[in-house]
């Protein structure tokens, strides 16, 4: 028996390290070749690692939220044959992985104060700590994985949870999207896969006998006081969210734009084009708004622009790269319609769902979550009001429209009632001036109240 190592591969051009969000094996488990090892995420996207290799795990390397340099060792496998490391050492020495904060202080390990990867400065592990005493080989599993501290460490274990108390269970896109649609919370249902991981069976499982449902059922206990609290780690996505939010409110002074919209006529359209051209396809209102920016946005090049602050170039694009705000299980992601100005109304409706699935199911490549010029973010029935959306740094602008109600309105001195909509906007203040935005929104407004002009060159 030998000893293989799976080191972590380039997996996105220049990225230097890449967070582990979630593990789908655990130490001691048997695992053919192309089984599913860990979900890693880099600054483009989420991707699933898969063994060269089939073997039993004896080693893995970090905990959801750890950072992961490219080319160190993460998972040991024990394999038929040679393996491509020696039995003495998990890993190269000089390649080690480093962990988080609380991790390090729950074995006592002085702070050595190295340097991390990611330059937020969270201090590694020294690599001079002894190593502790192997464990017998007939010493039963510990109730948690036991984790080593970096792969030049073997036998330096520290002790973290697979699925931390009050951690967001681990699930596929899949899972979490069906069990949204079923109203079923997933905290409440066991996880027979790798580290607690839920998988389909769980569920099937969970809603035939009857478990707990999302949203417990009012009682007489129902006025009791709440005191529990519980505790997210903000790792994978949903830190990336932050940290882009974050940078992007610190760096971009936002001014919001917001025009009334009379929808009717264009609504008529939609319905008509639906029941006439059903073979191509449903249309929904995005498609429209994409054709209307597309026939502005070269009237107003300072707006379909991405705006490098650090290099002092505002970047103006003639092409028209949509990115397309979507809700994922795991948070916002924003895929990019690319040349947008090159659509009709049906194609751009199938490119906006090709990415949008793309992006829920977790299989947007990184070319289709990067690239865009400007945004289009909406909540659909959920639309609200109004909005002021985050400008999707280094684009200068975001539309977001709102949802469609019937509202009486004066028309030629007579109250009717008219399909009415919020259009909603962002602009960056440094790029774009107040009047251009104005202007540039009562082009679009004046498209969209009369549809029939969207299609006149």
């Amino acid at each position: 028996m030998g000893r293989y190592v799976f080191k972590l591969p380039d997996v996105g051009e220049g990225t230097a390290e890449a967070e582990i969000v979630a593990w789908h094996v655990a130490v001691g488990q048997v695992i053919e070749e192309d089984a599913p090892l860990v979900d890693v995420m880099t600054d483009k996207a989420t991707v699933e690692m898969t063994s060269p290799v089939a073997g039993t795990v004896i080693e893995i390397f970090g905990a959801p939220g750890d950072m992961a340099p490219v080319g160190s060792g993460i998972v040991v496998l024990e394999v038929e044959g040679a393996g491509n490391a020696a039995g003495a050492a998990s890993a190269p020495a000089a390649q080690t992985l480093e962990v988080q904060t609380e991790s390090r202080e729950a074995i006592g390990t002085p702070d050595h104060n190295s340097a991390h990867p990611r330059g937020g400065g969270d201090p590694g592990l020294s690599s001079e700590a002894p190593p502790a005493p192997k464990k017998p080989a007939n010493e039963p599993a510990p109730a948690k994985a036991w984790v080593p501290a970096s792969a030049g460490m073997s036998g330096v274990e520290v002790k973290i949870p697979t699925r931390p108390e009050g951690e967001k269970p681990l699930a596929s896109p899949a899972v979490r999207r069906r069990a949204e649609d079923l109203g079923v919370k997933l905290s409440y249902v066991h996880g027979s896969g790798p580290a607690g991981r839920i998988e389909h069976a769980d569920l099937d499982g969970f809603i035939a006998s009857n478990g707990q449902t999302a949203r417990p059922q009012t009682t007489a206990s129902s006025y009791a006081q709440r005191t529990a609290v519980e505790d997210i780690k903000v790792i994978g996505l949903r830190r990336k969210i932050a940290e882009k939010m974050q940078d992007a409110k610190r760096r971009i002074p936002h001014f919001a734009y917001i025009e009334e919209v009379d929808m009717t006529e264009l609504e008529e359209l939609r319905v008509h084009l639906n029941i006439t051209h059903k073979a191509r396809g449903k249309l929904t209102v995005l498609p429209f708004f994409m054709r209307a920016l597309v026939k502005v946005l070269p009237d107003y090049p300072q707006i379909n622009a991405r705006f490098d602050d650090d290099a002092g170039i505002v970047h103006r694009h003639a092409a028209v790269h949509i990115g397309i705000a979507t809700q994922t299980a795991g948070g916002l992601i924003v895929p990019v319609v690319k040349h947008a100005e090159t659509m009709d109304l049906w194609t751009a409706a199938a490119e906006v769902a090709r990415v949008s699935a793309a992006a829920r199911d977790n299989k947007a490549k990184s070319d289709e979550l990067s690239g865009s010029t400007i945004t289009i973010t909406s909540l659909g029935p959920l639309g609200g009001i109004a909005t002021t959306p985050v400008i999707n740094h280094p684009e200068v602008a975001i539309i977001g429209p709102n949802k469609i109600v019937e509202r009486p309105v004066v028309r030629n001195g007579q109250v009717v009632v008219r399909k009415t909509m919020n259009l909603s906007s962002s602009f960056d203040h440094r790029v774009v001036d107040g009047y251009d935005a104005a202007e540039f929104i009562q082009r679009v407004k004046g498209l969209l109240e009369h549809p029939a002009t969207l299609f006149i060159d």
